[in-house]
């Protein structure tokens, strides 16, 4: 199998490409700036609004490992992923997403989002904003099959990698412990999984350590 990581130089990318090595999948690392990404088989130099339909073609899965954390440039979490959905239109190569947990839904009629409760901290809102508008517009896409994997609460990018997690949907869930969290190692596990199995076109779902 084929993929392609694209912004594959940051935390999230990196080790969704050394999962998939370890997998024996076939790695194609996308990165802004020429960088050592670790199990990648081949990388490529390209600007993410540069990347092309010649450039995607041939690969099963592309991965978005994109992330904006700044203010002037939030709005890219939406327009980078508008740009892959145009170039891969129409065509049967997967797209999956790193997700936010910030639009996870609170209650069983999905009209309360993880970002809309009062314990939400507000330096947050912004980035949890901008990556809910950007699955909004996900959601539209019918012609292109994607996947957005949204992580736990707390995405811990140095946790423990134990192998184990609990796929969950539209809804924030907790383990046993009452915790909703992940780790970067684990949330990995988990892209790889879907992108062997596939079984989650044009969905939300979400991962929690077990």
């Amino acid at each position: 199998m084929k993929i392609a990581v694209v912004a594959a130089a940051g935390k999230a990318g990196r080790r969704i490409v050394k999962e998939a090595k370890d997998r024996g999948l076939e790695v194609t690392a996308f990165i802004r700036k020429e960088a050592e990404i670790d199990g990648a088989d081949k990388t490529v130099v390209r600007d993410i609004f540069e990347i092309t339909k010649e450039d995607l073609a041939g690969f099963d899965a592309v991965v978005d490992a994109f992330g904006a954390w700044t203010k002037n440039v939030l709005p890219q979490h939406s327009t980078t992923l508008a740009h892959l959905c145009d170039v891969l239109s129409g065509t049967d190569t997967r797209l999956l997403v790193v997700g936010g947990a910030g639009s996870l839904y609170v209650n069983p009629e999905h009209t309360v989002c993880v970002a809309d409760t009062p314990d939400f901290p507000d330096i947050f809102k912004p980035l949890a904003n901008a990556m809910a508008k950007a699955l909004g517009e996900l959601r539209e896409r019918a012609d292109v099959k994607w996947t957005y994997i949204s992580p736990a609460g707390d995405f811990q990018a140095d946790g423990e990698k134990t192998g184990r997690y609990i796929l969950a949907g539209e809804e924030l869930t907790l383990n046993a412990a009452g915790e909703s969290v992940i780790s970067y190692a684990d949330y990995a596990i988990a892209m790889v999984d879907e992108i062997e199995k596939g079984n989650h076109i044009q969905q939300r779902i979400s991962v929690v350590k077990e």
